[in-house]
């Protein structure tokens, strides 16, 4: 029992390092060929969107936010990914429940 614990704490300090290191990790997803970019970090916080000029047309401002959506989304999937390969270098593989979204 004793051992379960230790490891516990240190598999719980490990993923605080963990938060720590995705906080300064980034990743991003466009859309549209690029003319919409977003980036997103390991932490899941949307830190930008890039909006090439000549996406913006007032007639198809649908469209662009479409590809807004669209990058957010892409981004946020690469970032969720980055969080599943970072844990199961932690876990060690094993799925532990409640610790992946």
């Amino acid at each position: 029992m004793t051992g379960l614990l230790k490891q516990a704490q240190k598999m719980q300090a490990e993923m605080t390092k963990l938060q720590e290191k995705l906080k300064d990790r980034v990743v991003e997803g466009s859309a549209g060929g690029g003319m919409v970019t977003a980036t997103v970090s390991g932490q899941q916080k949307l830190l930008a969107i890039k909006i090439e000029p000549e996406a913006v047309n007032p007639e198809e401002i649908e469209m662009l936010e479409d590809l807004i959506v669209a990058a957010v989304n892409q981004a946020m999937e690469k970032s969720q990914e980055l969080l599943q390969e970072e844990m199961q270098k932690i876990t060690g593989g094993l799925k532990v429940p409640g610790l992946l979204p």
